[in-house]
């Protein structure tokens, strides 16, 4: 029986493990926005209180739960919670099979612990600083898949799409803890 949503941490991050410079998006990737679109579309997303202000209007065919410590914020999509855990039970009562966290910073490292599956886009750049995504530990995480892409004329940078699997899958309960 499920007891909890698979839980995917969804990412594009730097060469130097950085997922933004402090503001927004750091690259101008069509394919990795369109990537994003089609892995997540109809699913709920869990994303921390600024990133989602950054990406309202991208919401019209997702279930977001934003992920604030402020009681009295109502997001004007989705809802708000204060935990992975909240986020986990929301979902699974609504019968989704998986929860994509999309950032930022605080909301990944939160996530990482209870994390299933991550999806990172490698971006070839360094950012020398700023957000940083979690370390992929080589001991926790195995890669099943990776495409990569040359930059082109649309695509300012190198990327590979990869997909990590925990290498020993987390024994968890109703409410999302290990």
């Amino acid at each position: 029986m499920r007891t909890r949503p698979d839980l995917t941490l969804i990412a594009a991050v730097s060469a130097d493990g950085f997922i933004s410079t402090g503001k927004g998006v750091p690259w101008n990737l069509p394919r990795d926005k369109e990537h994003f679109r089609r892995t997540t579309r109809g699913q709920w997303l869990l994303i921390g209180r600024r990133t989602y202000v950054e990406m309202l209007g991208w919401f019209r065919d997702h279930h977001p739960l934003v992920l604030t410590s402020d009681k009295t914020f109502t997001p004007p999509v989705g809802g708000a919670v204060s935990s992975v855990a909240e986020a986990l039970s929301i979902a699974v009562k609504d019968g989704a099979r998986e929860l994509f966290v999309c950032g930022g910073g605080g909301a990944y490292a939160a996530a990482m612990p209870l994390a299933n599956r991550l999806i990172i886009t490698h971006a070839d750049t360094i950012l020398g600083g700023g957000v940083p995504f979690p370390v992929i530990r080589s001991e926790l995480w195995q890669a099943v898949s990776r495409q990569a892409f040359p930059a082109d004329a649309e695509n300012q940078l190198d990327m590979t799409f990869a997909i990590y699997e925990r290498r020993i899958p987390l024994k968890t309960g109703s409410d999302g803890h290990s």
